[in-house]
This record gives structure tokens, C-alpha cells and sequence, in this order.
């Protein structure tokens, strides 16, 4: 298990940089969250596969190939990349989470 730590690392790190100039067209957006409060998020095009930056900061639960439910794990900043059937980013959402005494 933790020999593919480091393998995991690699390709996510991989499909980042080959998503950067999909990424540079995608509509971005922030969403800001409280701890304990789950989110809806539609978007316009459907999705294949959704990229976590930080996995301990949220997780996304899919509903269907255009909506997901937002669950915050712990306060802090992550981004969302959706990727299309092509491997192409659609969007990237900048995620924040605000613990129970930020503003």
C-alpha cells in the first residue's frame, strides 16, 4: 500500500500538467462551504471523472454525469477538476472550506 503512494502521487501530478491548457478555457469558480454542510454543484457539461487536490479538505459524491454533492472534511482550500469522456478538464472549481469560527 504505501509503495503506490508514490505512484499515485506521479499520476495525479501527470494528469494536472496535461490538463493545464483545458483547464486555462474552463469556467472557474469558488465555492466557499462551512464544515458540517453538505453543497450541491451542477454543472453545465457532463462529467467522466472528477480530480480531488487535497482529498482531506472534501469529498465529492456524484449524483449523475452533471450534478455532485460537495462533503467538507476538514477547513482549508482544494480544487475540482471535472474531466470529460476525453480527458479534457471542463472546470475547475476552487473549493473552500471555513471551519465553525471563520468568517
Amino acid at each position: 500500500m504505501a509503495a503506490m503512494l508514490p505512484l499515485r502521487a506521479c499520476f495525479l501530478v501527470l494528469v494536472l500538467l496535461l490538463t493545464t491548457i483545458s483547464v486555462a478555457y474552463a469556467a472557474d469558480q469558488t465555492i466557499t462551504v462551512r464544515l458540517g454542510a453538505k453543497t450541491a454543484l451542477a454543472l453545465e457539461r457532463p462529467f467522466e471523472t472528477v480530480l480531488i487536490g487535497d482529498p482531506n479538505i472534501v469529498d465529492v459524491h456524484t449524483l449523475s454525469d452533471r450534478r455532485v454533492i460537495l462533503e467538507p472534511l476538514s477547513p482549508g482550500a482544494t480544487n475540482l477538476i471535472f474531466v470529460d469522456e476525453r480527458s479534457i478538464a471542463i472546470t475547475n472549481v476552487r473549493v473552500l472550506i471555513l471551519g465553525p469560527g471563520d468568517i
